[in-house]
């Protein structure tokens, strides 16, 4: 099995861009969907969660109807948020040949999207181990999603590179606004990290909350445009999943 990438004309095999655009639709509407419930239920108030940091994702989605929303939504996401990273692990081997950040990414999307069913699996359970392990799942799926678009987004800077290097013609080539759009969105995440930090050891108890409600939202958004960015290359570049026997 290789994942390969070709011109846009028809090609045999599975086009896997529809793959990665839900891999991110499914997220952003199973959040929002959960929200707005949850405002009209009248168990979080109404706000702009990306400005007010009035309440974090978990809690939008924690009670009732749209705890069990969400979670129908986030289980066969994380699913495929795995699947995507591992086929584009294998789809930059193909491209650029094997090397260890390629075998790390594979690893790290993988144990991303297992932490993601763990967050989701025990979203609004109670006690002190489900507290535990929702949390667990929760830093594991930012901290490792983080790093894989990190490495994502070096391999498609040299994919890029290496495509402008061979001579390709410039209509198969990987679009550079959506390499650099990639890139700047795993910098962003970095950014936030960085200032979510600085944020808990410097502001008052009062204003830690909401900073870091506003990441949680502004980083859940920046996963989504990732792989939305993505899906975009593999579309652009009719990278399809080829079945090799022999």
């Amino acid at each position: 099995m290789a994942a390969e990438s070709r011109p846009p004309a028809p090609a045999p095999g599975l086009p896997l861009w529809p793959l990665a655009l839900f891999a991110g639709l499914m997220p952003l509407v199973a959040a929002l969907l959960a929200f707005a419930l949850s405002v009209r239920l009248e168990l979080v108030p109404a706000c702009n969660p990306l400005i007010d940091g009035c309440v974090s994702i978990s809690r939008a989605a924690r009670h009732d109807l749209p705890n069990h929303l969400f979670r129908a939504l986030m289980l066969p996401a994380a699913t495929l948020q795995g699947l995507v990273w591992l086929l584009a692990a294998q789809w930059l081997k193909h491209e650029l040949g094997p090397g260890r950040s390629l075998q790390a990414l594979a690893l790290l999307g993988a144990t991303a999207a297992v932490a993601l069913v763990l967050y989701a699996t025990f979203l609004g359970t109670e006690g002190p181990v489900y507290r535990a392990l929702r949390q667990y799942g929760t830093v594991v799926y930012f901290g490792f999603t983080c790093l894989s678009m990190l490495l994502l987004g070096r391999g498609v800077q040299m994919l890029a590179r290496a495509q402008a290097q061979s001579g390709q013609p410039h209509a198969t080539r990987l679009p550079a606004p959506l390499v650099r759009a990639h890139v700047a969105l795993a910098c962003t995440l970095v950014a936030l990290g960085v200032g979510n930090a600085i944020v808990a050891a410097t502001l008052p108890v009062e204003w830690k909350g909401r900073v870091e409600n506003v990441t949680e939202w502004w980083g859940a958004l920046i996963f989504v445009l990732g792989f939305f960015a993505l899906a975009a290359m593999w579309w652009r570049g009719g990278v399809r999943l080829a079945w090799r026997t022999g």
